[in-house]
């Protein structure tokens, strides 16, 4: 149903049998907390009548009863069909595999070129030691070991030990499972430090920065890319609907959710001196490629049962996203800093 179109809400209101005009309007206020104007419920019925998928039974005046006829309800199954099987075929309803997700994000062409953009900050080159921290599956450690070549070394670092066990298998890089909040790793041991959307999950963010200041040699670079969810806009004719779940996302789903803007600071006070800040948006038009990233309607189920929104709200939402045309954006920012020289 799209519950933006007023004769589509004036069929599922009375799909539940005949009422008049008032009581046409009092039901759709229920579904989604507002009622149609005056001009908008008159002109939707008016297109209804005309197209015999409503017809007026007798009664007096302004309160004659309103029904569906069969070809209104027709057009109402129908479209609710067509409805539940766009979203089934468009939104995940299942949370993904964490390798899978992690290797079907690294396929899309915007996480590519924040990528490339982080690869470039890191400037890895012949002959050094470069940790990979959040490894993941291995996705980067190729690419990281080319950066070296035969004369250096890549360690992938992670603490899953589903993803280590993935990496280990797919990369003749070193894999070591461990925790980036106390690694065990010499002092000024190693030369370059890339992580990637790793420390929004972090439960101690500047004693992780702490554990990279400690590792890195003197000179060492840290390279870092990290969204900044308060940034993430999704649009949707209801500028509340989109904004509370937007807002749902940052303040439930991600622990450090602006850690993106955070990052100059945090690093300053960890001892490393900021070289670089870029921002890189990515832009989804289509949403499919969003849904992998975003979890459409299961982090709109949430934002219902947390009571950021409506269960009107929320079907309207989806609906609208099901339909297009499509649009989301948001930040990451690419930091480089690096550790003075004694």
């Amino acid at each position: 149903m799209r519950t933006n179109d007023a004769q589509m809400l004036v069929l599922n209101a009375l799909a539940d049998g005949p009422l008049h005009g008032y009581a046409v309007n009092t039901a759709i206020e229920r579904t989604t907390g507002a009622r149609l104007g005056r001009g908008s419920l008159s002109s939707a019925l008016a297109r209804l009548r005309d197209k015999g998928l409503i017809a007026y039974l007798d009664g007096d005046g302004r309160r004659r009863p309103i029904r569906l006829t069969d070809d209104g309800r027709a057009t109402l199954t129908r479209e609710l069909g067509a409805l539940a099987e766009v979203a089934e075929r468009l939104f995940e309803t299942v949370v993904p595999d964490r390798i899978a997700y992690q290797e079907r994000l690294a396929a899309t062409d915007q996480v590519r070129a924040y990528k490339q953009t982080l690869l470039d900050a890191l400037d890895a080159r012949p002959g050094q030691l470069v940790l990979d921290w959040g490894c993941g599956p291995g996705t980067d450690l190729d690419a990281l070991t080319r950066a070296v070549t035969a004369r250096g070394r890549v360690l992938g670092i992670d603490h899953d030990p589903a993803m280590v066990r993935q990496a280990a298998a797919t990369t003749p890089a070193s894999v070591l499972r461990a925790d980036v909040h106390a690694l065990p790793l010499a002092a000024d041991s190693a030369d370059r430090i890339r992580t990637d959307r790793l420390l929004q999950h972090l439960a101690d963010v500047p004693r992780a920065l702490a554990e990279a200041h400690r590792v890195l040699r003197p000179g060492g670079r840290l390279a870092v890319a990290e969204p900044d969810w308060d940034t993430l806009a999704v649009d949707h004719p209801d500028l509340g609907i989109a904004r509370a779940w937007t807002r749902h996302l940052a303040d439930r789903i991600v622990r450090n959710p602006v850690i993106g803007r955070q990052l100059p600071r945090l690093l300053g006070e960890s001892g490393f001196e900021v070289r670089a800040v870029v921002p890189v948006t990515s832009v989804y038009r289509e949403v499919r490629a969003a849904d992998q990233l975003l979890g459409l309607q299961r982090n709109t189920e949430r934002a219902v049962a947390a009571g950021y929104l409506t269960a009107a709200q929320a079907e309207e939402f989806l609906d609208h996203l099901a339909r297009g045309p499509f649009l989301a954006t948001v930040t990451l920012h690419v930091v480089t800093a690096e550790k003075p020289r004694q």
